[in-house]
């Protein structure tokens, strides 16, 4: 049994992993420590768990394996650093840090004590993705031109996100860095890493993160990827677009079923069925952490992911384009 520290509950979906860990028979909440301590004994008490004030003390405890953490972007480095110094296995929200090289930091910690990471991607794990990645790999769509991805809803407009999510300090950034990551990596599964990134924000809210942006990712061969999210759209449907020189497959318009048109087809539509879905991500880390193995393709799209981000709000701040090989490690 995998004894679990829980590391905040800043992030929305905080008490979605708590379930994850309270459900999954090969794990056991056996603590929590927060950032605000007010919070955090609440949730405690709710779970019925002891609280730690410290979490040095947390880390400290023979009994906790590992942690989840939910914390405050702005601190990941500093608590997973901490965490893997302790021996504690780590599952964590996405972005993993906001920069390359705070990533690098985080990295060499969880190697140098040999524990296991593993990232919420969840997006990359869904039964659509299974169905598009069958697509592509019949190569139905020939050369990929371009993959568009839109994520978007109205938090801002409806004033159900909380505050804190409009925390440049604490996100390092807004729509793009909390939603965006979806369609972040779900263009980087589907083209692969670019040359570079040209990014543009809007702030229709007044907010001091973005709440509208779009990212453009240029790629050698001529393709082009396209991010979309945005915290100020009422009935914007989550949308793939991956168009090819010789298909397109459409998905999200308006029924959640992948549809195709390719050459060599029909001239119509053709619906497809959904693939399984793969195992959640926090699954996937509890069989690394009872098999030792790691999860290399997970970390990779995450290292990537927080290079994409990175890229896109420098080249939002000094309004160019940025190349990934510009970013420091």
């Amino acid at each position: 049994m995998i004894r679990i520290g829980k590391i905040s509950y800043w992030h929305v979906h905080a008490d979605d992993y708590t379930r994850q860990a309270l459900e999954h028979p090969g794990t056991e909440l056996a603590a929590i420590w927060d950032e605000q301590p007010e919070r955090g004994q609440a949730k405690a008490e709710q779970y019925g768990v002891p609280y730690y004030a410290s979490l040095d003390e947390m880390l400290a405890q023979d009994g906790i394996d590992a942690v989840i953490v939910d914390a405050p972007t702005n601190i990941h480095r500093e608590v997973m650093v901490k965490a893997a110094k302790a021996g504690k296995h780590i599952f964590t929200e996405k972005v993993v840090a906001p920069t390359a090289k705070e990533v690098s930091e985080i990295l060499a910690a969880v190697r140098e004590a040999g524990v296991k990471l593993t990232v919420s991607l969840p997006r990359l794990y869904d039964g659509y993705t299974q169905t598009i990645d069958r697509v592509l790999r019949d190569g139905k769509l020939g050369k990929l031109t371009m993959a568009r991805v839109r994520l978007s809803h109205n938090g801002a407009t409806a004033n159900w996100l909380p505050p804190h999510f409009y925390s440049k300090e604490q996100c390092g950034g807004g729509a793009l860095i909390d939603l965006g990551c979806h369609p972040m990596y779900l263009v980087r599964h589907f083209l692969g890493m670019p040359e570079s990134v040209s990014a543009n924000f809007g702030y229709v809210t007044g907010k001091e993160v973005e709440d509208n942006a779009v990212s453009v990712l240029r790629y050698a061969d001529g393709a082009v990827g396209i991010v979309e999210a945005g915290f100020v759209n009422s009935h914007s449907p989550f949308s793939i677009e991956l168009h090819g020189t010789e298909g397109t497959l459409l998905y999200g318009f308006p029924d959640e079923v992948p549809v195709v048109r390719y050459n060599g087809g029909s001239d119509q539509w053709e619906k497809l069925q959904l693939d399984d879905r793969l195992p959640f991500a926090f699954s996937q880390w509890v069989e690394h952490v009872n098999q030792g193995t790691d999860a290399v393709e997970n970390i990779a799209a995450a290292v990537d992911l927080t290079k994409l981000m990175e890229a896109s709000t420098i080249s939002a701040a000094q309004g160019r384009a940025i190349r990934i090989d510009e970013l420091a490690e």
